[in-house]
């Protein structure tokens, strides 16, 4: 597997949509899945801007200290070691490694596969269909390498505890800031408005949150 990227992309891509999965069915509150849902309450008029400004700023801290306390879990536990620090430096340089723009728009295409998963899983009507409506969305963003905040959270410490060569100037600006933008974008913009005008007088898209 480790002289093999093309491998370790698709097992990534196989797993990573578990966490969606835990998220979702276990009531957790995800900042990038609260993109579209909270937005999409306000155009139906069950929220406030007051509520959209709780929601993302408490679901992104608690991300944030998730996130990196979980990198710090690994570090200490001894995992980040040999090949899993040699992969865990390259994705958090190669992260850092893009321009603003693209980067933006890497991030508003992971987020509308994103809350596509949130929205499909909120349709489903058991666990077996949850889980299909979150696997192919969620595998195809990691698979094709879109931007995601809250992964990042966890990827890009994780890189900076094995010794990545890269700043915290880069984590914020070079990434965490505009992935986070992005992902706001699809969220409210794409998905929650586009879903509440569409098809407000027949589905609520906030209930899927």
């Amino acid at each position: 597997v480790a002289g093999n990227p093309g491998l370790q992309k698709f097992i990534f891509a196989a797993l990573f949509p578990v966490n969606l999965l835990l998220i979702l069915t276990s009531g957790g509150q995800l900042f990038t899945g609260n993109s579209a849902a909270v937005p999409a309450a306000i155009f139906e008029g069950k929220a406030t801007l007051e509520d959209l400004a709780r929601s993302w700023g408490v679901s992104y801290l608690g991300n944030v200290i998730g996130c990196v306390g979980f990198a710090l879990a690994t570090a200490y536990t001894g995992l980040l070691t040999g090949g899993t620090a040699e992969l865990a430096v390259y994705t958090a340089t190669k992260k850092c490694a893009s321009s603003f723009g693209p980067t933006v728009v890497k991030a508003i295409l992971c987020n509308w596969l994103v809350c596509m998963a949130v929205f499909l899983s909120g349709a489903a009507h058991d666990l077996a269909g949850k889980m299909v409506g979150i696997w192919f969305p969620i595998s195809t963003f990691v698979a094709i390498g879109f931007e995601h905040s809250v992964a990042n959270l966890f990827l890009l410490p994780l890189g900076m505890l094995a010794k990545a060569k890269i700043s915290f100037f880069d984590v914020m600006f070079k990434n965490l800031i505009p992935v986070t933008i992005g992902n706001a974008i699809a969220g409210a913009l794409i998905v929650g408005a586009g879903y509440s005008c569409k098809c407000i007088s027949k589905v609520s898209f906030s209930k899927c949150e």
